[in-house]
C-alpha cells in the first residue's frame, strides 16, 4: 500500500490496494494451514480470523472510494 500511495491516478491506487488484500488472503491461507497443522490454538486462530476480516472490509472500503473519486 505504500507504495501505491505515491501513484497519481486513482486506478492506480486501487491496484495496490487490490494487490495488499491479495497479500492478506495469503495471510489467511497460511493462517488456516497454522490452525489445521496445530500450530495454532483455536483462541487464536478466532481472533486473527476476526482481525483479518475486519481488515478486509476496510481495504475493499478503501478500493471503492478510490475507484468512485
Amino acid at each position: 500500500m505504500a507504495e501505491g500511495t505515491s501513484r497519481k491516478t486513482n486506478k492506480d491506487k486501487a491496484h495496490f490496494t487490490t494487490i495488499s488484500y491479495s497479500s492478506l488472503m495469503e495471510v489467511l491461507n497460511q493462517i488456516i494451514i497454522s490452525y489445521e497443522l496445530s500450530f495454532i490454538e483455536e483462541s487464536e486462530y478466532s481472533k486473527i480470523r476476526a482481525d483479518i476480516g475486519k481488515i478486509a472490509n476496510k481495504l475493499n472500503a478503501l478500493r471503492k472510494s478510490q475507484l468512485n473519486e
